[in-house]
């Protein structure tokens, strides 16, 4: 079994092609087809982006040159995308960037990236479900429903707010479609994505009868820095192909539909935020559009509240495919460092009959519901973004390092332009962290002490690889 393994320490990492599932109680079930994954993926990155992010950049960051924002954004995204689609068409397993991590760079590098993505989507998961919640009070504020006060926010968040309820639901919600199976959750999933893709493509159709290209200038009100400004903060809106991945090993042909779907996703996703962000600058002056629901107060200013309301009920529909996409990938990473040894196998285990990792989908569906409930959604938003940055780098390096180490290996997909555009996505992810506030970098050097400790203490003795080790030895 030594064999099995190459390096020693911390270093130890196994051969791709001797990647295995684990046992029948540890495996997943191969249902989703190249349509489903693509939705998944569309699912992940049209959300926030469009029905928040982009009038909040809009208004006070980048003006009309939101629509450069997202093109930057989008292009630093694709190089990772490339590094990303390469792997899922040889290592067709769950756990994306920690899955590739651990078999090119070692088991500790898997170990950081898989650990801190643990936190991020997570988080991630919380802070979508908060966001939804505005749309929702908008809603219902346009049918006149007034809901009891301390339910509406997180303490803090307002006079009498104790826990954002709605926010906590939809967390539990999401939680429990995917403990229905994949094959079950996967069509609910594409069925609301196309959904959510008709209300995007009716907002676009619409809106653009009603733009006024005055609107458009100045294009650079706050001057080009102000659009690469905005890039850094619309990147959270355009990588959700990364928790996509990790179902590849749900997925019934990963090596030849999981690079598609990635490049797939993405591509349909840029198109729609950049016609998206056409529309909605040129309706509205940059300066009057609302950061929390610029699309329903745009189309009110030029009378159309009931396609207002419309746009609302597809932000609250839309925005919960990110939650769904990102609390499958949090899933996904946990079960395979479970199922390696560095966690717990009792979390490795799945339903006898539904085939998914039940126990740790309820523990982040009770996680992801106690932060979105009770932190203010700037402070659940700090808990998020370095993690991906920083598996984006790991990712862009590991196909960097494979490619030269194994010339040889087949691959389905192969990233173009080696290695100018991993190394691209890799300096614009590291330009990106820059901007992360230094709370983001304290808490992330808190939770890294705190995986170094358990990793030490427990996952480099309890590990697959080190107990390959003592039957080699």
């Amino acid at each position: 079994m030594a064999g099995l393994r190459t390096g020693q320490g911390v270093l130890r990492r196994k051969p791709i092609e001797q990647i295995e599932e684990g046992a029948p109680s540890e495996q997943l079930t191969r249902t989703l087809g190249l349509g489903q994954l693509t939705a998944i993926g569309v699912g992940g990155i049209i959300g926030a982006g469009i029905f928040a992010l982009a009038g909040a950049v809009a208004n006070g960051t980048a003006g009309p040159a939101v629509l450069v924002s997202f093109l930057i954004a989008g292009v630093a995204s694709a190089a990772a995308a490339f590094s990303y689609a390469e792997f899922a068409g040889m290592i067709p397993k769950a756990g994306s960037a920690y899955t590739y991590g651990y078999a090119v760079l070692g088991e500790l590098a898997g170990w950081f990236i898989g650990w801190d993505l643990l936190l991020e989507y997570t988080a991630i998961v919380a802070v979508v479900a908060i966001g939804i919640s505005g749309y929702f009070g908008f809603l219902l504020g346009a049918l006149g429903v007034d809901l009891p006060v301390w339910m509406l926010g997180a303490p803090g968040t307002g006079e009498g707010r104790q826990v954002d309820l709605f926010a906590v639901i939809l967390c539990l919600f999401t939680a429990y479609l995917l403990t229905l199976g994949i094959k079950n959750a996967a069509r609910f999933e594409t069925v609301v994505v196309v959904l959510k893709v008709l209300v995007v493509l009716l907002v676009i159709v619409v809106g653009f009868f009603h733009i006024d290209t005055s609107n458009y200038n100045p294009f650079f009100p706050y001057g080009v820095g102000g659009a690469f400004t905005g890039a850094a903060t619309v990147f959270f809106a355009v990588f959700g192909y990364d928790a996509m991945s990790t179902a590849a090993e749900e997925s019934k042909d990963a090596q030849r539909h999981m690079p598609k779907a990635i490049m797939y996703s993405l591509a349909i996703s840029m198109v729609l935020y950049v016609l998206a962000c056409l529309v909605l600058t040129g309706m509205q002056n940059y300066s009057e559009i609302d950061p929390e629901s610029g699309f329903s107060t745009a189309f009110e200013s030029v009378g159309l509240p009931g396609l207002a309301n419309l746009i609302a009920v597809g932000a609250i529909i839309g925005i919960l495919t990110v939650m769904f996409t990102f609390m499958l990938g949090v899933t996904r990473v946990w079960f395979s460092m479970s199922r390696d040894g560095l966690l717990p196998k009792w979390f490795a285990k799945t339903h006898p009959t539904r085939h998914v990792p039940v126990r740790v989908t309820w523990i982040v569906g009770a996680g992801s519901a106690l932060i979105a409930g009770f932190l203010p959604i700037g402070e659940a938003a700090e808990l998020t973004n370095i993690g991906i940055l920083l598996a984006f780098v790991v990712v862009c390096i590991a196909v960097i390092v494979l490619r030269y180490r194994q010339p040889d290996l087949p691959r389905q997909f192969r990233c173009p332009g080696m290695p100018f555009v991993p190394a691209i996505g890799v300096a614009f992810s590291l330009w990106l962290i820059t901007f992360l506030a230094w709370q983001t970098w304290l808490r992330f050097a808190v939770w890294l002490v705190i995986g170094l400790v358990i990793y030490f203490g427990y996952s480099y003795r309890k590990s697959n690889l080190a107990g390959e080790s003592g039957r080699g030895a």
